[in-house]
């Protein structure tokens, strides 16, 4: 009703109404929620306590055992419009892995796999895994891109982050309230600023075909891997004979 009201009212305050209203239902349509991000920032939502919890969160999210991406998603959880359901939460979710790989070496997670994953390499092409460094590779480990990196790359990544963590302290200790939207945006210029170049796009290779790739190439791995792998009691057995 208020709407309609407004649209049949042609002075300038009218006018400014059915802009507002447009954005608003545009933004709903988009989003599936409105906000009002500024007015939010400039009430009393924001106190002094408010920005010492958010400071306390960001430290603990730092001393968390969570992956690298994981970090970086926790952080976005801070949001003060924060809504797991939104399109914005989505697109972050399924992209934010991918930015963090390409930003250290131009693939993506699922690229990364494909180009690195070879049952004729040593540990197949892995530099980690769950049972390494003398443990069996199990199947797991091969579709997991972070077990590909070197150890330069994997220390970029960790700085990244860390650099990440660190601003996102700073916005805390000068009580700026960060969004959802906020979050987004802050990653793809936080990387950009950093001298990394954007990823553009989900990428030339699906998960599911890195997955597969990497599977048939485990397969063959797996009967290289039984004929030279020693087991605690092989390596017992090979000290007797060696007595």
């Amino acid at each position: 009703m208020i709407i309609a009201v407004g649209f049949k009212v042609n002075n300038q305050r009218a006018v400014q109404f059915r802009k507002w209203a447009g954005q608003i239902v545009k933004d709903y349509t988009i989003q599936g929620w409105v906000m009002d991000s500024e007015r939010l920032k400039k009430g009393h939502m924001f106190t002094n306590e408010y920005f010492e919890r958010q400071l306390q969160e960001i430290r603990e999210i730092r001393l968390s055992e969570r992956k690298f991406y994981q970090k970086v998603t926790d952080l976005y959880a801070t949001a003060f419009d924060y809504d797991k359901n939104s399109k914005t939460t989505r697109l972050f979710f399924q992209t934010v892995q991918n930015k963090m790989h390409y930003a250290v070496h131009r693939h993506t997670a699922a690229e990364l796999i494909v180009e690195r994953a070879d049952a004729n390499k040593e540990h197949m092409g892995l530099t980690s895994w769950e049972n390494a460094p003398d443990g069996k590779i199990l199947q797991k480990d091969v579709t997991i891109a972070k077990n590909y990196l070197s150890e330069e790359e994997m220390h970029y990544l960790e700085r990244i982050v860390t650099m990440y963590l660190d601003y996102a302290e700073l916005q805390a200790e000068r009580k700026i309230p960060m969004s959802m939207e906020d979050w987004a945006k802050r990653l793809d210029g936080f990387l950009e600023f950093n001298g990394n170049e954007i990823l553009k796009g989900p990428g030339k290779i699906s998960t599911e075909k890195a997955k597969l790739y990497a599977e048939s190439e485990y397969e063959k791995y797996r009967i290289i891997q039984d004929k030279l792998f020693m087991s605690d009691f092989d390596k017992f057995l090979l000290s007797l004979e060696n007595q």
